[in-house]
């Protein structure tokens, strides 16, 4: 299945890796335009599990009050109400760097997709961690 299988509903919701070559602005469009949210982090500058949890709090528009923890990451994820698609480039950056920091990430952006309507696109290269591929 491609990106069109996930933004239309025929994959579920769900964290995999992306070897899709769009463009940042396309891959924008193409989600607005099946009605789903789209944020991006630039994983070349997310060296850390804090600055992860900073990038994805601007790339999904967190509120002020947005505490940059795990805490605070899961309770903004639950307030997601439109379907959302998290572009994540160069996410080995952390994952290399910091396995565990970015495993605890993933953890919790995989229990926000399992409840539907919420993905997390990995593009790049990187460990395995037995995440599946979106092709």
């Amino acid at each position: 299945m491609s990106l069109g299988g996930l933004l239309t509903g025929r994959l579920p919701a769900g964290i995999y890796r992306w070897d899709g070559d769009l463009p940042v602005a396309e891959a924008m469009r193409t989600a607005e335009v099946a009605d789903w949210g789209f944020g991006h982090v630039d994983g070349r500058f997310v060296l850390t599990q804090r600055d992860a949890l900073d990038a994805i709090g601007k790339a999904l528009d967190f509120p002020p009050h947005y505490g940059h923890n795990l805490d605070a990451l899961w309770d903004c994820l639950r307030d997601i109400r439109t379907p959302t698609m998290l572009l994540w480039d160069d996410w080995d950056t952390l994952a290399e760097d910091d396995t565990h920091g970015f495993m605890a990430l993933i953890g919790l952006l995989g229990d926000r997709a399992a409840d539907g309507g919420f993905a997390v696109l990995l593009r790049g290269g990187g460990p395995d961690f037995e995440i599946p591929p979106l092709s």
